[in-house]
């Protein structure tokens, strides 16, 4: 009997547990904050066996229940009036300076002709760090940093630096190199430069975006301090066809560097952002689109804007073959193809410089180019629209 007993209960407790795990992980993957035209739309998102209602006073706050009894999760849901944006799909030059000056390696020093290891990395400096200050004193390129460096008198100096974040100080034992100059043993950056696009302008605001992700060193892979940049005037001149295991390239040339464009003033894992000054040199052909949210994407048909050459933006057909749940903003939210010949036939597909061409479905802007998988060029991933418009300062 007693065997009958927990068989049963066994056979009615295991689907209410897989059901409750299947739904945790659903809801995991919601994001805290969902964009929406439709009502509708909110109260068709909570996975099976469970209800979605508006709670409190608040119109904007909703609340999943388990079976429509145990509270899960908190959303707040904004409802957006109809937008517009100019796509972009043209070639941008992007310049930017650091805040502060960037470890990009170490270098050995050469003591009574032996080579000694670096004294930043003895004293704890790591690749990746920004260096701020040096014994309180502003770093404001690689310049102030090699000028104070070869000037000081004493052997020991304190460097603050920014490391994922957080702000520290180190004290760094200096050696002189041959009984010459004082010598830290570091690598260093403050600037970087290249060739993106520009994913939309907004010309209400005169923000616009652009890339898809965020410009990394080349040597650590983490995102650029901006302290200030300028958005460029930018013509394509040759196209490097991408391979399986080699990625290609667009390869541009800086237009009329003196008059920027625009200054870009946000880096962020969702791209360049700043903005517009001189509409003048946007293309004046171009036509507002609507923006489509996520609960407007399908797997399916769509359109990137895109310049490989110089006839301009042009568009070209891909496929949308996957939709990513996102809780957080993130460059990977959508996995894309390119299906169209010509595109494929001079490019092979995805190529770097291509980050940040708009993606357009029924009419509507929903995205951006931003990965290629280097064993698959006509692969790779897109952004939602709604991250770049968030951190754009476009939507709130």
């Amino acid at each position: 009997m007693k065997k009958k007993l927990l068989c049963t209960t066994s056979l009615i407790m295991t689907p209410i547990l897989i059901l409750i795990l299947m739904t945790t992980i659903s809801i995991r993957k919601l994001p805290n904050k969902i964009y929406t035209k439709d009502e509708k739309t909110v109260l068709s998102i909570a996975p099976i066996g469970n209800t979605i209602n508006k709670s409190g006073e608040n119109d904007d706050e909703y609340e999943i229940k388990f079976l429509g009894m145990i509270p899960l999760k908190s959303l707040q849901v904004q409802k957006i009036k109809e937008l517009e944006l100019y796509p972009g799909g043209n070639p941008i030059g992007v310049r930017v300076n650091s805040e502060g000056v960037l470890i990009v390696g170490y270098s050995d020093i050469e003591i009574d002709n032996k080579k000694e290891e670096s004294p930043g990395k003895v004293g704890g400096l790591e690749i990746g760090d920004v260096i701020l200050k040096i014994n309180d004193e502003e770093m404001e390129n690689s310049l102030d940093l090699l000028k104070t460096i070869k000037e000081c008198d004493k052997e020991d100096i304190k460097v603050d630096i920014l490391r994922n974040g957080e702000n520290l100080s180190k004290i760094i034992h200096l050696k002189k190199e041959n009984n010459k100059d004082y010598k830290i043993g570091l690598w260093i950056r403050d600037s970087t430069a290249g060739v993106g696009t520009m994913t939309f302008f907004d010309a209400k605001t005169k923000k616009f975006g652009a890339l898809g992700h965020p410009i990394t060193d080349c040597d650590t892979n983490e995102p650029f301090l901006i302290k200030k940049g300028d958005v460029l005037e930018s013509s394509i001149i040759s196209v490097r066809k991408g391979e399986r295991g080699s990625p290609g390239e667009l390869k541009g040339i800086f237009l009329n560097e003196e008059n920027p464009t625009g200054s870009i003033d946000k880096n962020t894992q969702s791209g360049i952002f700043g903005e517009i000054k001189n509409t003048e040199a946007l293309n004046k052909k171009i036509k507002p689109l609507k923006v489509g949210f996520r609960d407007e994407i399908t797997t399916g048909k769509a359109k990137i804007i895109t310049t490989i050459d110089e006839t301009g933006p042009q568009e070209y057909d891909i496929e949308i073959e996957k939709l990513l749940n996102q809780s957080n903003a993130g460059s990977k939210s959508m996995v894309i193809k390119i299906t169209d010949p010509r595109l494929l036939e001079k490019t092979g597909g995805i190529v770097q410089g291509m980050s940040g061409s708009p993606i357009i479905q029924n009419g509507k802007i929903i995205g951006a180019i931003t990965h290629v998988l280097i064993n698959k060029p006509d692969t790779g991933y897109g952004i939602y629209i709604e991250w770049m418009l968030q951190d754009a300062g476009i939507i709130k």
